[in-house]
Parts: C-alpha cells; sequence; structure tokens
C-alpha cells in the first residue's frame, strides 16, 4: 500500500484499460454479428454463442485459477491475463474456422476470469488507506467506458474495415496495455500461505449476503438490457435503439462518478440509492409511455453505473483475509447471472412479450433491496 494520499492514477488507468479490454473483448461480437457470421460461414445464431461461450469460460474457470494462482504475484498474473486476450483476439481475428474461433473465445473468457478476480483487490492494494473504494470505481469506470464508446466504435470498426480488424485492434491495445503495465504498475505479493478454501470463504461474515444481492441484480438488470431492442420496439421507440443506449450509457459515468466520490464514506446508502433508481426506472417504464422511458432509462443507467464498484467494494471489505476468494466467487456469479439472464429473458420475451421486463426488474429488485437492508452489521453495513 502507498504511503501518500494521493491514488497512483497511471497504474490505476492501467486496470482500468484492462477492465475496458475485458468487457469489449466479451461484447464485441453482438456490433460485428453480421460480418462474423458470414466470415465464418455460420448463422448469426451460432456466431452469437461466441459471447456465450466467452461467460461459459469465465464462470467455470475464475474460482479454480484464483485459487492455483494464490501465491502468484499480482502483477505477474495480470500480465498473464493480457496476454491472453492478446492471444485469443488475434486467433479470432485470423481464424475462417468456427471450431478454432470458439476455443479462441472460450480462452479470451478464461483470461476474463483471471483480470476480474484480480482487479478490484489490485485497486485496493495499490490506495491509500481509506481510499480503496475510489481506487476500485477508478478502475470499473472501465465497464462504462467499454459499454458507452467501445462498443460502438469497435461496430463501427467493423462496419468499415471488417470484423477481423476490430478483433485486430482489440489486441493490439492488449500488447500496448503489456507495455504499460509492466512499466507503470507496482507489483503486489501473492497471499502466503495460499488462500481460504471456498466453502470457508462462504462462512465470513458478510460474503454470503453481497454474493446473493450479485446474483439477483445481475439477473434482474441482463433480463432486461439483454432484450432491451425488443422493449423498445414494444414502447415505440425500436428506431432510436442507439440513442437510447448512449443516454444509458453517459447516466453510468454520472452513476459511478457519484459512488467513486463517495463510497468510502457512503457504501451502504450508495447501494440502497442504486437499487431504489433502478427500481423507479423499471416503475415508469411500466407506464409504457414513450416520453418517459428516456427518462427513465437515465436512471436505470444512473443507478446502475456504480454497481459494479459498490459490489467489488462490499466483496472485498467483508472478505478480509479471503476478499480474492469473494472477488473470485463474484465473477463466477456474476457470469452464471448474466447467462441465466439471457435465457430467462429469451423465455419472457417468448411467453409473455417485452412489457413483461420491466415488471421482472421490479420483482426482483425487492429482495436485493431486503438483502442490502438486513445485512446492517456485515456486508453493507451502518458504518463504512
Amino acid at each position: 500500500m502507498t504511503s501518500t494520499e494521493v491514488l497512483p492514477r497511471s497504474a490505476l488507468l492501467a486496470l482500468t484499460t484492462a477492465a475496458f479490454v475485458t468487457v469489449l473483448t466479451e461484447a464485441l461480437p453482438a456490433g460485428v454479428l453480421p460480418g462474423m457470421s458470414a466470415g465464418l460461414g455460420v448463422g448469426e445464431s451460432a456466431a452469437g454463442q461466441a459471447v456465450t461461450i466467452y461467460a461459459l469460460g469465465t464462470a467455470l474457470t475464475a474460482i479454480p485459477l484464483s485459487a492455483a494462482t494464490a501465491t502468484w504475484p499480482r502483477k505477474r498474473l495480470l500480465l498473464a491475463g493480457v496476454a491472453g486476450f492478446a492471444v485469443a483476439n488475434t486467433v479470432t481475428a485470423l481464424s475462417a474456422d468456427y471450431p478454432l474461433t470458439m476455443v479462441a473465445r472460450f480462452v479470451a473468457g478464461v483470461a476474463a476470469g483471471v483480470v476480474w478476480a484480480l482487479l478490484a483487490g489490485y485497486a485496493r492494494r495499490l490506495a491509500p488507506a481509506g481510499r480503496e473504494g475510489k481506487a476500485i470505481a477508478v478502475v470499473m469506470a472501465g465497464i462504462p467506458l467499454a459499454l458507452s464508446l467501445g462498443i460502438p466504435a469497435g461496430t463501427f470498426l467493423g462496419g468499415l474495415l471488417g470484423w477481423r480488424s476490430a478483433f485486430g485492434v482489440m489486441s493490439v491495445l492488449a500488447v500496448v496495455l503489456l507495455a504499460w503495465i509492466t512499466a507503470r504498475v507496482p507489483d503486489q505479493p501473492g497471499q502466503a500461505g495460499g488462500r481460504t478454501p471456498v466453502l470457508r470463504t462462504l462462512t465470513v461474515p458478510g460474503v454470503l449476503p453481497v454474493l446473493a444481492v450479485t446474483l439477483v441484480f445481475v439477473l434482474a438488470h441482463t433480463v432486461l438490457y439483454t432484450y432491451v431492442a425488443a422493449f423498445l420496439g414494444h414502447a415505440g421507440l425500436g428506431g432510436s435503439v442507439d440513442v437510447v443506449l448512449l443516454v444509458f450509457g453517459v447516466a453510468s459515468m454520472a452513476g459511478i462518478g457519484i459512488v467513486g466520490a463517495r463510497i468510502d464514506r457512503a457504501l451502504r446508502r450508495l447501494t440502497i440509492l442504486s437499487t431504489i433508481l433502478v427500481a423507479v426506472a423499471a416503475a415508469l417504464m411500466v407506464a409504457d409511455s414513450p416520453a418517459l422511458i428516456y427518462v427513465a432509462v437515465a436512471l436505470w443507467g444512473l443507478g446502475w453505473g456504480g454497481v459494479p464498484t459498490l459490489l467489488q467494494t462490499a466483496a472485498g471489505n467483508a472478505g478480509g483475509e479471503a476478499a480474492d476468494n469473494a472477488q473470485a466467487m463474484l465473477v463466477t456469479l456474476w457470469n452464471a447471472a448474466m447467462a441465466a439472464g439471457g435465457v430467462a429473458g429469451g423465455v419472457l420475451l417468448d411467453a409473455a412479450g417485452p412489457a413483461s421486463f420491466p415488471w421482472t426488474l421490479l420483482v426482483l429488485l425487492l429482495p436485493v433491496l431486503a438483502v442490502v437492508l438486513g445485512a446492517r452489521r456485515h456486508g453493507f453495513p451502518h458504518r463504512s
């Protein structure tokens, strides 16, 4: 831990870029799906599994790899994860073989599991005492940046120069990031003597409530976000999906800025406020008024933008000596909830139509709010 009160911005921005690369690598196939489908000689539904298998690679390997590398120096582990992105995206850019591309995407998901389980803990160790949450917020800004800027830019590049060029640029960015980490990110030691067993981590006070909130909150968000185009079409805004998503992205950036400024003093209140903002957004969407949709999406982004930072910080605080283990479990549950949200949203779309999405979001947020309110001693404590 540093002795100065100033955040090590260059090191933290390198970690922010790692988060950016991780999210953009995961979601880029959605933006270049038609070209990717044609280039690999498969249907769009098959090409879309490039996102699914990435999430599967992350969910299956985050915990075991975190356990296996517990004693590794953190910098070496981070470099290995980013190198995994460089290799996987290069293979994806060059491959004309669908099975080989899917293997590369699985490897990219494994790299994501390594990086996600590492980032929050690394940021905490680099920060001065009392500013750990702020450091995590800086790093987690890579998520909304990737969603609001990276994916549209990648989609534009894919349309202009071809989908392979978009993945090639991702490889170049990963190589640049390797040099940046090597030069500017201080090393941190691994965990001496290994790590706390996974099941024992669940008994640490506060860990289980944070993981439960993560699972249900991410599930609720993903059900709507995955099928937001279908919902907007139902609401009469089918031709404005890009504008609506831009509003969401800008509001998310504002949300993470607010969280980053106050998280070290008000984690509990911010988590409650974020949950309520997303619930209010869902309630406005239920009204089914195109004029209110933009307000609802802005509130949704404002509430959701800081959630990754809040939950990562809460998991690290609650985990204590088992913080890295708690982070790996959070990463696994996050990806499992994303996969489940995509499936559940598809079922709802077929069975009840897009109007059911806001109601589902509202119903799922009730237990989220109840758990946060109840975990006032551990998990989401009254005093930070």
